[in-house]
């Protein structure tokens, strides 16, 4: 063992500092721009465009009457929205074996190309499509949705796996406040045209996506001290922009704008937006600066020679741990080594233990899966319904067509809230009480049922708080959900159970959404067309006023939801021991082992500096 002497290596400018030279300040750039939390930011920007689909309301008012449909067919519409951005099977199997930049393209391209031809086919610049054609186009776009969860999202859980809950949460919550976000900014662009909207959620997760395909990677996993407190930081700064877009929200509410004010806040937005990078420069530079000092330290001792026997052990042990947690399926070597895996088909109803890493078909197979759906259909897809039509609610109702753009934009900003509280929330909870994180589902999914009543029976002003509860009821579930199959079924195949669980999201949206309430609606539309002896003109739309259009539709909904929480009680009382033991105990042995790897490296590097 050589120790380096008082005078070893040369030291920086303020005892160990980093220079500001202008090689040290490319060097500074290379790292940002490769580090994982610059990818951290880029994923920001990408969940932040990502939510066209729950701006569906502002537009489908445009697909109604331009083409003629009734309610039935506008649901349907939207169940095939609804379909393409949670069924990201596809895009789970693709990232499985390609990296995510190859998620990131095929998204971006589906992304134009779906809400190009619906643009097209609403300013009638193409001949009057079909019904199927529209579902297709709307499918297709909104399909993108999953690829960039999947390309993005994913990744920075694998990349963060200790710290999963607020990850989800926080990148989550940008994909609830991006509606907000793009109304902002395709008002100071396109001013009050909506159609030209469509145009906008077509051409701007493209570009964004493009922009960073090779800086979403998977990274190895080293953890910072300060690594949560970072993601307060970033928290911070996303709290900063909801609460300015509430604000405007407000100050519209009360005024009208002119196409330069919103100009003015536009770039308020993207201020904003873009203030997380001055957090990436900072963590950046300290993480540098902290290995300069390590390597111009005098006093730390360089292993040149066989590691002592107490350093191989504890490698040891850690590899060992480590390949059991990273790998349990895999035959230990030796005598079993030769021996044949068995086939994913047989080991299927044998699964191993929660927070394992489950095969494919084992998570599918598992009845915590299965409970955690249903659940979800119930949950997700009630809430959903309310949000898809709002715009019809809000015009049944008698409100105008200025405050069903302020509900869009409530349920924006709410649906951000709960994603980010839910994450955070119920990562501390786990932590600090081992409180499970099915419980809180549970408490979820009660609450929405409150904004489905304020609905069904047409509170005055019950909308307004509505809006605010379904929109952070509907954000607070996905967080949790995919927090709950991460942990139980582990994060090896994460990519593909991701999206088996969004998949939740349709089924549920078709039951609730297309085969009651848009039945219904046009069910009262009818009625009230024969008792005012009005005859249905061919390709005209149908319209129904009045608190009869949603009431039935409301209170069934709140009845399944009622359903979905006792579902998800049961995957508290199952999974009660499982939250009570240490779930991220191999987490931290794995990144344990990295950081003793990368510490190695550093004192070699620091011995060859001063040789």
């Amino acid at each position: 063992m050589v120790v380096a002497g008082p005078g070893g290596g040369a030291a920086g400018a303020g005892g160990g500092g980093v220079s500001i030279t202008p090689a040290n300040m490319k060097r500074l750039a290379i790292q940002v721009i490769t580090g994982r939390w610059f990818m951290v930011f880029a994923s920001f920007l990408i969940m932040a465009a990502a939510g066209a689909t729950y701006m569906f309301s502002l537009y489908s008012g445009d697909i109604k009457y331009a083409l003629g449909y009734d309610q039935t067919t506008l649901n349907l519409l939207s169940f095939f929205k609804d379909l393409g951005a949670n069924v990201g099977i596809l895009s789970g199997l693709i990232n499985e074996i390609t990296p995510p930049w190859v998620v990131l393209v095929l998204g971006a391209v589906l992304n134009f190309f779906g809400y190009f031809m619906i643009w097209l086919a609403v300013t009638k610049k193409i001949a009057r499509p079909q019904v199927w054609h529209m579902c297709l186009y709307i499918c297709v776009g909104a399909n993108s949705q999953s690829f960039a969860n999947t390309g993005s999202l994913v990744t920075c859980v694998k990349n963060f796996p200790e710290s999963r809950g607020v990850v989800l949460g926080i990148l989550k919550g940008y994909v609830g406040l991006s509606g907000a976000i793009i109304t902002q900014l395709y008002r100071a662009f396109y001013g009050d045209d909506t159609k030209s909207l469509i145009l906008f959620i077509g051409w701007l997760p493209a570009a964004i996506s493009f922009a960073f395909l090779r800086t979403i990677r998977i990274l190895k996993v080293i953890r910072q001290p300060n690594e949560l407190k970072v993601f307060y930081n970033f928290l911070y700064i996303s709290l900063a922009l909801a609460g300015f877009l509430m604000m405007i929200i407000i100050v519209e509410k009360q005024a009208d704008f002119t196409r330069s004010e919103y100009g003015v806040s536009a770039a308020i937005v993207m201020f904003l937006l873009f203030f997380p990078l001055v957090i990436v420069v900072i963590e950046e530079f300290k993480l540098r600066k902290s290995k300069q000092m390590a390597l111009n330290n005098p006093s730390v001792e360089i292993i040149t020679e066989k590691p002592s026997q107490e350093v191989h052990s504890r490698s040891s042990n850690l590899e060992q741990t480590v390949s059991v947690a990273a790998a349990p399926e895999e035959v230990s070597s030796g005598s079993t080594s030769s021996s044949k895996e068995p086939s994913c088909w047989t080991t299927c109803f044998s699964p191993p233990d929660r927070g394992e890493d489950y095969t494919i078909l084992q998570a599918l197979f598992s009845l915590d899966m299965l409970i955690l759906f249903l659940a979800t259909i119930c949950g997700v897809g009630g809430t959903l319904t309310a949000i898809d039509n709002l715009g019809q609610i809000g015009g049944s109702l008698g409100y105008p067509k200025k405050s069903i753009s302020t509900f869009v934009s409530l349920v924006s900003i709410w649906n951000y809230l709960g994603r980010v509280a839910s994450g955070f929330v119920s990562e501390i909870f786990l932590a600090k009480y081992k409180f499970p994180r099915p419980l809180m589902l549970t408490i979820i999914l009660l609450l929405s049922c409150i904004g489905h009543l304020l609905i069904a029976f047409n509170v005055p002003g019950g909308l307004y708080v509505a809006s605010i509860i379904i929109g952070f009821c509907f954000g607070a579930q996905w967080p949790l959900v995919f927090a709950i199959i991460s942990e139980l079924f582990g994060l090896k195949y994460y990519s593909t159970l991701y999206n088996f669980g969004g998949a939740a999201s349709p089924l549920g949206s078709y039951l609730l959404n297309v085969r009651v309430a848009g039945h219904l609606y046009d069910k009262e539309a009818k009625r009230q067309m024969a008792a005012s002896r009005i005859t249905r003109k061919k390709g005209g739309d149908l319209t129904c006023i009045g608190v009869e259009c949603f009431k039935l539709s409301f209170i069934i909904i709140t009845a399944a939801t009622l359903f979905g929480a006792f579902i998800s009680l049961i995957l508290v009382l199952r999974t009660k021991k499982f939250y009570k033991s240490d779930i991220y105990k191999k987490f931290r042995e794995a990144a344990a082992k990295s950081a003793d790897e990368v510490e190695m490296d550093t004192k070699t590097e620091q011995y060859g500096n001063r040789k």
